[in-house]
């Protein structure tokens, strides 16, 4: 399971602190709300110090949401991509995101399932790069402060009250934080479909 897998790779990594920033960053490629809980665990352990975790974590998830920016401007290059969506449909939507690029960023970090689409279509529609960037840089600082804060907290009330269980609490909360995310994810697919049929 992912969550052992990434404590494994800090466990391994022990005090170097190289290797632990990027068994991190390599977690948040996986899956990002994980690698923010387990880590803030770790650094509530004092396996790691609080602010390289966290800014571990930081540096994965903006290279993420770079790669998926950049996924979508390698896809505008080949031309069977532009035969799914019309030419006009295309520069409608880039007339659309052009003075909206920051917004829509930044909302779609907090909307389970949006960043993926969002932040491809972005490069794949030619939004401001610098725009992009900045947006999602001040979105992961507020996302992923809050969760990591979240977590350290629960991390501390684990340590106080599970003793040795702590990891098996750990793992609970992980799944919990993925299995929400996915729950939020469908219901606002259902909210759009139930909208879409008005």
């Amino acid at each position: 399971m992912f969550d052992t897998s990434v404590s494994g790779l800090l466990n391994v990594a022990g005090r170097h602190p190289a290797l632990q920033v990027g068994a991190i960053v390599l977690g948040t490629f996986v899956l990002e709300d994980a690698a923010t809980v387990l880590a803030a665990l770790q650094a509530q352990a004092g396996a790691i110090w609080v602010w390289l975790a966290l800014g571990s974590l930081y540096v994965g998830i903006v290279a993420g949401d770079i790669g998926l920016y950049g996924l979508g401007k390698l896809a505008a290059m080949f031309p069977w991509a532009h035969r799914w969506i019309p030419s006009e449909r295309v520069q409608r939507s880039q007339r659309w995101l052009k003075p909206r690029v920051f917004k829509v960023v930044v909302i779609s970090r907090f909307l389970p399932g949006a960043r993926l689409p969002t932040y491809t279509a972005c490069g794949f529609l030619g939004a401001n790069f610098k725009t992009f960037t900045l947006a999602t840089s001040l979105a992961t600082l507020i996302w992923t402060t809050a969760l990591f804060t979240l977590s350290l907290r629960v991390g501390r009330v684990m340590q106080e009250h599970l003793g040795v269980w702590r990891w098996a609490g750990a793992v609970g909360f992980v799944v919990f934080i993925i299995v929400a995310g996915r729950i939020a994810a469908k219901l606002q697919d259902g909210n759009e479909m139930i909208d879409g049929k008005k």
